[in-house]
């Protein structure tokens, strides 16, 4: 299924080398206004541009079909077309099993009528999808003084500072935004920059960690059980091709701490009531409790790499030895943090909006 949400629901549709892929976005209020400029802003910074990333360049045409009139919303479904212009589909051999991607499961499931060329409807291509989405959900949230900020926890064995241990100024959160490759620390962008090059240059790829906060939450947004915000934001993250592991706060090292450690001591900053340290990541009992929130992305290493590699022909079920062809990205880390910061920006406005109403968008 490619449709999320209730308060504010999403479909997404199209395939890698189809015509265009599109996002409609239903039950959006009327009047508000699309940022153009926030939009192109985090498309370009989902694209490709340098030896780290794939040579396929989209420029990300947008056709405004429905649910917009002279820049402001008019409250039908907003739908949005991005064309594939750069495709090049001789790449892909239906017959050809590529090792840690979706073509087996996909033949069995469709019963071989699904497009595989460039992966179809599974291909990191449609993340342009949520870097549109969530560049919308953004605008709204900001015009609310809420924040989502995301930046490179890890690339391969290389570390970053995190969110978890500090708080960042809104001049700081917007500098973050801004940046293609961001990293809070500036001393480890050179060595995260040489082990993807390093894993290119050897036919092979490398994966990493996206950490996002997001600032000035409500507190209380979210819901026990099903519906907590860790679920609901889990259950969106998932969906980003590539993404194996979600955790918040401190995550699986929560494990190695105490009680006395891990629990965060409540404490009274102008007025409200915040806790001293945010190893719970800002989130308790399912519910948002007013200090940032912070998760962590696992992104697996690119799928596609150069390097030989054992398969079969899923025709004449005889082992082959294949080669992926195509272009593909050595890294795909550092263009998913922009596509898992959309998400998780996505994600917020739909919970408040479950929460307070459509119409606290306004």
């Amino acid at each position: 299924m490619s449709t999320f949400g209730t308060a504010i629901p999403v479909s997404f549709f199209g395939e890698s080398h189809g015509p265009a892929i599109g996002l409609t976005i239903h039950h959006l209020p009327a009047g508000v206004v699309i940022d153009h400029n926030r939009i192109d802003a985090e498309l370009t910074k989902r694209r490709p541009k340098s030896a780290l990333s794939t040579p396929r360049q989209e420029q990300d045409q947008l056709q405004w079909i429905s649910g917009v009139k002279d820049g402001v919303t008019t409250g039908a479904p907003l739908t949005i077309l991005i064309e594939n212009a750069d495709t090049r589909s001789k790449d892909y051999k239906p017959d050809e099993l590529r090792p840690s991607h979706a073509d087996f499961a996909a033949n069995v499931k469709y019963h071989g009528f699904h497009d595989y060329r460039g992966g179809g409807h599974f291909s990191g291509r449609l993340t342009a999808i949520v870097s549109l989405l969530g560049a919308i959900a953004q605008s709204i949230l900001e015009a609310k003084g809420i924040y989502t900020v995301s930046h490179l926890r890890s690339i391969a064995t290389v570390d970053d500072d995190s969110f978890v241990d500090q708080t960042l100024s809104i001049s700081e959160i917007q500098a973050l935004q801004q940046l293609d490759f961001p990293v809070l620390n500036k001393a480890v962008q050179s060595s995260m920059e040489a082990a993807i090059l390093s894993a290119k240059d050897a036919g092979d790829s490398v994966g990493g960690i996206v950490e996002t906060a997001v600032y000035q939450l409500p507190v209380g947004i979210g819901e026990p059980f099903f519906d907590s915000m860790e679920s609901v934001l889990s259950h969106l993250i998932f969906s980003i091709p590539a993404v194996k592991g979600v955790s918040f706060g401190r995550g699986f090292e929560i494990t190695t701490m105490k009680g006395s450690q891990a629990n965060d001591p409540f404490t009274v900053v102008d007025g409200n009531i915040r806790t001293t340290s945010n190893n719970s990541g800002g989130i308790q009992g399912g519910l948002t409790n007013g200090m940032p929130l912070v998760l962590q992305v696992a992104i697996k290493p690119t799928s596609s790499i150069s390097l030989s590699q054992q398969s079969v022909n899923q025709t004449t079920k005889e082992p082959i030895q294949m080669n992926v062809e195509g272009r593909h990205d050595p890294a795909i880390v550092n263009r998913a943090v922009h596509v898992v910061n959309a998400m998780t920006a996505y994600g917020i406005l739909e919970m408040i909006c479950q929460s307070e109403g459509r119409q606290w968008i306004r």
